[in-house]
């Protein structure tokens, strides 16, 4: 019988921090800006110019250690890693090897043989480098320095990882906790979260580790996890063929569902590291590591039991609405106006969530008023509308924030009950349709519906649901 391999997987995790400004300079980190237009002396490496650090960049990345459990260094020191290449406008990257900020964390993830905890070997913060843009038809390559400069924090997990499942797993949690922090936002399409991930495999029972590859250019959780796969079927084959598994960095293309070796991997004295001469020290004292960690918020488990005690949400409901910052965000403010928990879990999980899929968004990107959205809910509650007219509102207030009083008013949708004008109505649609009174009359319950369907169409909607029921059913009987 053939024995079986297992894959060990640890990740280097690269955050772009929430700054205003850059970590060493005062140029915008604003994403999207006009290449080479967020720069200066200081962030494209000119001669004589000297960094200044981003007191937010400290601050975030304690705040992020502290919400995964890690020591903190209270003096850490800033270090130059000595590379060369386009991006890197000054040969040399700054960064943390001696003394990182934070150390010996771990986070708590679900799998399916239960709760399992990831630990963290580290996090440091460091500056980004440029971004090289090939332009195949000039047969020639530029350079953006605006992302130079950047602040990151780079979390460095242990090998404790199994599985692709397990690594989304790992990352959707890092993702929550930071983006509940407000330290990024974490948007894998945008950059402000990579993954560069480390795996090797070795045969199950065996103690050493095999040797590892580090796989890069993974901008999406399919991407990460369909590269797992890819490299731990290659390595497995290798190690089949009773050949060596080569220590080296891969680029993973999504396209081809492949990766490429892009050079041999580094080792930390490749990197010629040593103090930054420029940076001193940073010494974090009592005072302001107390005042960090008493502005750290309502994390996303506290939050989750907070729902189910405060509001007597379902555990279901809580999870799904802890899942997106932005979205418990807007649940609580809109019941913060309404006062109604459960209707309000109940239009987020059911309307909002189908909108969002149907226009492919993510639940930060919800852009309506919490106010608007109670609004809606106070009609439907004082029966000024019935809840299909409710549903449509909804549709136009998720894509245009409109305010529902003033909408039900211009275009007339208030519920009509009044019973003559409905028996008017109901009466002409059964005198077309004889064979629904027939049909009722024989036991048929469906030619009833049928009626009420008639009606409400006839009404436009507008109808109260519960009047019509009342009224076909009386006319019926007659």
């Amino acid at each position: 019988m053939s024995r079986q391999y297992e894959t060990i997987i640890g990740l280097e995790v690269h955050v772009e921090l929430a700054t205003k400004t850059k970590i060493f300079c005062g140029c915008s980190t604003g994403f999207g800006g006009a290449p080479n237009t967020h720069t200066c002396p200081v962030c494209t490496g000119m001669p004589g110019s000297l960094p200044v650090l981003n007191r937010q960049v400290v601050e975030y990345a304690l705040a992020v250690g502290l919400a995964t459990n890690c020591s903190i260094n209270q003096y850490c020191k800033f270090d130059r890693k000595n590379y060369f290449y386009p991006d890197n406008p000054q040969n040399y990257q700054i960064s943390q090897l001696y003394l990182p900020i934070c150390h010996d964390g771990w986070v708590e993830i679900e799998t399916e043989a239960g709760k399992k905890k990831i630990h963290i070997h580290e996090i440091h913060m460091e500056e980004d480098a440029g971004k090289l843009m090939h332009d195949e038809w000039e047969d020639c390559s530029l350079v953006d320095y605006n992302r130079s400069g950047i602040p990151l924090i780079e979390i460095v997990s242990e090998p404790d990882m199994r599985s692709a499942d397990e690594v989304i797993a790992y990352l959707e949690k890092l993702r929550l906790i930071i983006q509940y922090l407000g330290a990024s936002d974490c948007k894998l399409q945008e950059g402000s979260m990579r993954a560069d991930v480390n795996l090797s495999v070795r045969l199950v029972g065996d103690k050493e580790l095999g040797t590892r590859t580090e796989m890069k250019n993974l901008n999406s959780f399919k991407a990460i996890a369909r590269a797992i796969e890819g490299e731990k079927d290659r390595q497995i084959e290798i190690l089949k063929d009773g050949k060596k598994v080569v220590q080296e960095t891969r680029r993973w293309d999504d396209n081809k569902e492949s990766s490429h070796a892009m050079r041999s991997k580094e080792d930390a004295q490749d990197y010629r590291y040593f103090p930054d001469p420029d940076l001193p020290p940073v010494r974090i004292d009592d005072a302001w590591l107390a005042r960090v960690k008493a502005m750290q918020p309502e994390l996303q488990e506290e939050k989750l039991k907070r729902y189910e005690r405060e509001y007597q949400l379902p555990l279901y409901d809580a999870r799904i609405l802890t899942g997106s910052k932005h979205l418990a965000d807007i649940f609580e403010e809109t019941v913060s106006f309404c006062g109604k928990p459960k209707e309000v879990s109940n239009w987020l999980m059911t309307d909002a969530m189908r909108l969002l899929k149907e226009h492919e968004k993510e639940p930060e990107e919800l852009s309506f008023s919490p106010k608007n959205l109670a609004k809606l809910i106070r009609l439907l509650e004082e029966n000024v509308i019935n809840r299909t007219v409710a549903k449509n509102i909804f549709e136009v207030i998720f894509a245009e924030d409109i305010d529902p009083e003033k909408y039900v008013e211009e275009k007339g949708l208030r519920v009509v009950s009044d019973e003559v004008a409905l028996r008017e109505v109901i009466g002409e649609i059964l005198k077309k349709n004889p064979q629904s009174v027939v049909d009722y009359r024989a036991g048929k319950q469906k030619a009833m519906g049928f009626v009420v369907g008639q009606t409400m169409r006839a009404m436009k909607g507008k109808a109260d649901p519960a009047v019509v029921n009342e009224l076909v059913r009386e006319l019926l009987d007659k």
